[in-house]
């Protein structure tokens, strides 16, 4: 039987149930199941079915359109993911080369220490010998001569003596060892791995803050060791991460604060224009940011080159353009101070309550107006100390 015929009446269902849902033929409507319901023409309820199902559908299709555009962000991610992984094995491997390099210079440097006292040694020993073999040669001699002066007649050896007395007088000094003559090996060997380390320190820096490249925006450049932010002016292309800034030229540092105090200093040049300071963890990543603390945001700001403002503060005035800018967070006390670093002058503080982890902020500002130049974390001094 087909579809459109009615499987008890085999007559054709140009009906429809609107209470059953469900399409009838005409003897069907007079039936006692149907008698009292409202029905309507197939083409009039199928009409309507298909308006009820049209925002229903809609939703599904843009469900799979989200679908879609996720599965091709995920693709997109997995790729950038071998990217990163393949980029940072290139960037370990050239970190241990730097550091091999410095351990071969060390081995070789030690080595030839080494050598330069042994062949400087070993030739005061060599002329030590020389000088004693010569000094065993003449006494050798002299035995000899005596000796044979010795063994001739009673008269020869008379009228000889006084010559043979004097060859037999000796007024050379008994040799002796010198002293320091070996190999100084506790200067080589004594703390070996103390002393390498200690010159480690001419290759080895370390900066307090290290930036998040998974928060950067795409335009947006970072140096290999990520402490150096600039805006390069075109777009890179990077995964749509949740971390990452679109709107606005900036990047936070890869460590957050929960407690304790912290500082880094940041050299900032001649740049027109930069933000500096620290951000909550939740701050929109997306949308339009508003420096201020209520948004979670405690930043130091350069505009045109001369006007320095806090956020949510009014202008400033310096009394010189500061090259370098020390943050200092103080999470406890809930305190975010800025200072001229050529000098340590208090430049601003703002005093507040921090309820969740907070970063590092950085923006170098957009690249133009001759706003050039990077943001650079500056690296501190290292020192090893002997407890």
């Amino acid at each position: 039987m087909s579809d459109t015929h009615c499987s008890l009446h085999g007559e054709k269902l140009l009906l429809f149930c609107e209470h059953d849902k469900e399409p009838l033929c005409l003897v069907c409507q007079t039936s006692k199941k149907h008698r009292n319901h409202s029905v309507c023409p197939v083409e009039q309820a199928a009409l309507d079915l298909k308006e009820e199902l049209k925002p229903a559908l809609n939703l599904i299709k843009e469900k799979l359109k989200r679908f879609t555009e996720v599965e091709q962000e995920c693709k997109e991610t997995a790729e950038h993911i071998r990217s990163q992984a393949q980029h940072t094995e290139r960037q370990i491997k050239a970190e241990f080369e730097k550091l091999h390099q410095f351990l071969r210079e060390e081995e070789e440097a030690r080595l030839a220490a080494l050598m330069e006292e042994e062949e400087h040694k070993s030739q005061i020993m060599k002329e030590k010998i020389e000088n004693i073999t010569g000094h065993i040669s003449t006494l050798t001699d002299k035995i000899t001569a005596i000796e044979k002066a010795m063994d001739t007649e009673d008269t020869s050896i008379l009228q000889n003596y006084k010559n043979i007395r004097e060859r037999a007088q000796c007024t050379l000094q008994d040799p002796e060892m010198l002293s320091g003559a070996l190999i100084d090996v506790a200067k080589h060997l004594g703390n070996l791995k103390f002393r390498v380390w200690e010159n480690m320190q001419m290759v080895v820096q370390y900066t307090p803050v290290v930036l998040d490249p998974n928060t950067v925006r795409a335009t947006l450049s970072l140096s290999d060791d990520l402490t150096t932010v600039s805006d390069s002016g075109t777009g890179q292309k990077c995964p749509d991460n949740p971390e990452r800034f679109i709107f606005y030229v900036c990047v936070l540092g890869s460590e957050g604060f929960t407690s304790g105090t912290h500082s880094w200093e940041v050299k900032v040049g001649n740049k027109l224009g930069w933000d500096i300071g620290v951000a909550k963890e939740s701050i929109t990543r997306k949308g339009s940011i508003t420096y201020s603390p209520e948004s979670g945001f405690w930043v130091l700001m350069l505009r045109n080159g001369d006007k320095y403002s806090a956020s949510g503060a009014p202008g400033l005035t310096l009394k010189r353009k500061p090259q370098s800018i020390r943050v200092q967070l103080d999470y406890d006390r809930g305190e975010v101070s800025f200072f001229d670093s050529s000098d340590m002058s208090l430049i601003y503080t703002f005093k507040d309550t921090f309820t969740e982890r907070v970063f590092p902020f950085f923006s170098p500002c957009l690249k133009k107006d001759k706003n050039e130049g990077p943001l650079q974390i500056c690296p501190v001094k290292i020192s090893v100390k002997v407890m």
